[in-house]
């Protein structure tokens, strides 16, 4: 997806006069009729609108960006007018916006929020948006985009790719990122090596495993003439394509902040050459390190990878279905969720989607240990955590249900049953390996897995229900302690293992029922970013100019709950920065929990706010705790020599 090639000469204007925001808004949607990018003006005009009433799109230094995924977008596209002169749009830092950029975007997919996020890294630099202003026609405008996205983004030009294969060190380096949740971590990485691969003269190309799929495959041929492989990823990722090449594995954390000793591994030659069958070598010459603990946290999060869906899908339609019944002033009785019949169509699919979350966590954890036959054995263990299985009443029990834990317990036991199998049965002919996958794995491994999750269900399922009562008997006070508390763990390190602790805490709580946890596990995520954006816009002279155009960013990345948007500036003033962050996100989970707000899903940000219990607490805690982490952090921050 490139901007230049969704903007078309007749959806741009230069040099317009625009006294208002409404003539700017119609205006652009008069350029996207006429590219025929809309089925319906009134309706996406109505769409467009009502984005604009949940609050203004105006990002500051002189940029607007108005959007919607809306049913009456036939064909995804861009609009752009420049304002020479600006127009009122309600920016945060009260200037008047000269680039107004409109996207139109069909409701499949997220294909706004990969607009707008590239959008505002190209935006960010000052020289394109002076350029873009100077520009007296749409063709002039259109190139100018062009050009710094070739820049930006080489390796999506196969001119540049070819340019790539000819660099001047000769050394074709490859790169893999992948985070649990698919998100920031991934991209960051990625961006971070390709730029100081450039920085350090030498061609490099990186796949990105984010929550939609690999982008940028790694083909073949390139495989083949590569030198050496960066593996950065806290999640399993196809292995078997790079058996026999140099390969550098480490946590995506490194491939942020050490990208040039990770190219070094590669240039030097320290990587061990990677074997796929039983990875022969134990080099610890990995930056980052493949420890024991490392391996057991990329299997946890394999699994909460791909449960995360199911969790997201399956809450918000539940969600759906007591907001229903709620408007309806249906009683809160057992039948709460299913009086209406639009309801109970939302819960029972929600339901079904949600039920999955248990045995899809254990499944992937065991695929994740023991690759593909892992994967029948640990759905097995999943469902039987989630039903309650025990050898004084096989067909479940309601006390022994283990839940979340014996999920994570079934998934890593149903992985090593697996494995230990597979040395077992080492001796069979190469005629009967066949058997191994389809007969012998499966029928050892289910009975196994089902013979252990029965014997330690009743242990797990009073554990369950001792902490549960623990939860449940809480006073306000505790409760508003364990808010904070995990607020401000997903403040500490942005991403890593703290922060993720937090979040695998909150999901756990859904699968029990405990969705003020997770509302305030989010909320701790969302302020960083906000804080931080705040504290660009209102504390200018103790920002740099590079960090005041990234900071705009950071409005996006914190109401979509992307918490490693502070990371850079985290980074850069530790010492400030992480304090201010914590104590806002700390207080905004307080919030939350004493407004007892609750979050049926993992994640989404502000685009899941409509299912919020409470959400009108659920803002005021994002808003306060926001402002507290800005103003401490323009206490903090020295002013700018």
């Amino acid at each position: 997806m490139r901007i230049s090639d969704l903007l078309k000469a007749t959806t741009v204007k230069t040099g317009v006069q625009i006294s208002s925001r409404d003539e700017a808004i119609d205006m652009l949607i008069d350029l996207h009729e006429k590219a025929g990018n809309l089925k319906d003006k009134a309706q996406y005009k109505e769409d467009i609108l009502a984005r604009e009433a949940a609050g203004t799109t105006a990002i500051g230094d002189g940029i607007a960006i108005p959007h919607a995924k809306s049913e009456a977008v036939k064909a995804a596209g861009l609009a752009a007018v420049t304002v020479p002169e600006g127009v009122d749009y309600k920016a945060p830092d009260g200037n008047p916006s000269n680039l107004v950029f409109m996207i139109a975007a069909p409701v499949d997919g997220d294909l706004h929020l990969e607009v707008l996020s590239r959008l505002m890294t190209l935006l960010m630099d000052t020289e394109l948006r002076e350029e873009l202003l100077k520009a007296t026609t749409a063709e002039a405008f259109i190139k100018a985009i062009d050009d710094k996205e070739k820049e930006r983004y080489p390796e999506e030009s196969k001119e540049a790719a070819a340019t790539e294969n000819t660099a001047q060190s000769g050394y074709n380096i490859l790169a893999v990122t992948a985070c649990p949740t698919g998100i920031a971590h991934t991209y960051m990485a990625a961006e971070a090596l390709e730029k100081k691969a450039r920085e350090m003269g030498y061609s490099l190309k990186a796949e990105t495993n984010g929550s939609g799929g690999a982008k940028n495959v790694l083909t073949p041929e390139e495989i083949k003439a590569a030198d050496g492989i960066i593996i950065a990823a806290d999640k399993n990722v196809e292995m078997v394509r790079f058996d026999g090449k140099r390969v550098c594995k480490t946590n995506v954390s490194a491939g942020i902040n050490k990208p040039e000793e990770l190219i070094n591994m590669i240039v030097e030659g320290k990587a061990p050459v990677y074997h796929y069958e039983g990875e022969k070598t134990t080099s610890t010459e990995s930056i980052g390190g493949e420890g024991i603990g490392h391996k057991i946290y990329k299997h946890l999060m394999n699994g909460v990878s791909y449960m995360l869906p199911f969790v997201i899908g399956g809450g918000i339609l539940i969600a759906l279905a007591f907001l229903i019944d709620t408007i309806a002033g249906a009683p809160r009785d057992g039948n709460f969720g299913t009086y209406t019949q639009a309801a109970a169509f939302f819960k029972t699919i929600g339901g079904a989607a949600f039920n999955f979350m248990l045995p899809v966590l254990a499944g992937y954890i065991a695929r994740s240990i023991a690759d593909r036959p892992g994967l029948a054995v640990g759905f097995v263990g999943g469902y039987i955590a989630t039903i309650g299985c025990t050898f004084a009443n096989i067909g479940g029990d309601a006390s022994a249900v283990s839940g979340f834990i014996g999920a994570l317990i079934a998934g890593f036991v149903a992985g090593f049953i697996v494995l230990l199998l597979k040395k077992i049965f080492s001796f069979l002919p190469s005629s009967l390996e066949s058997m191994m996958p389809v007969l012998i794995i499966p029928l050892l491994g289910v009975f196994l897995i089902g013979a252990f999750m029965c014997l330690i269900n009743p242990v797990v399922g009073a554990l369950n229900t001792a902490i549960s009562d623990g939860l449940n008997s809480m006073g306000s006070m505790s409760q508003i302690l364990l808010g904070c508390l995990l607020g401000g763990m997903m403040a500490i390190d942005m991403g890593g293992p703290f922060n993720k602790a937090a979040y695998v805490f909150g999901t756990a709580a859904i699968a029990s029922g405990g969705f003020n946890i997770m509302a305030a596990v989010m909320i701790g995520g969302m302020v960083p970013p906000i804080a931080i954006a705040l504290a660009t816009t209102f504390f200018k002279n103790k920002f740099t100019d590079e960090e005041r155009n990234a900071g705009v960013v950071n409005y996006i990345m914190g109401l979509c709950f992307i918490t490693e948007g502070a990371i850079p500036f985290a980074a850069s003033d530790p010492v400030r920065v992480i304090p201010s962050c914590i104590a806002g996100s700390a207080i905004a989970g307080g919030i939350s929990m004493a407004m007892g707000c609750t979050l049926r899903a993992p994640h989404g940000g502000i685009f899941v706010f409509p299912v919020v219990g409470n959400v009108g607490g659920y803002l005021l805690a994002l808003v306060v705790g926001s402002l507290v982490g800005m103003l401490l952090l323009g206490i903090l921050k020295k002013k700018i020599k």
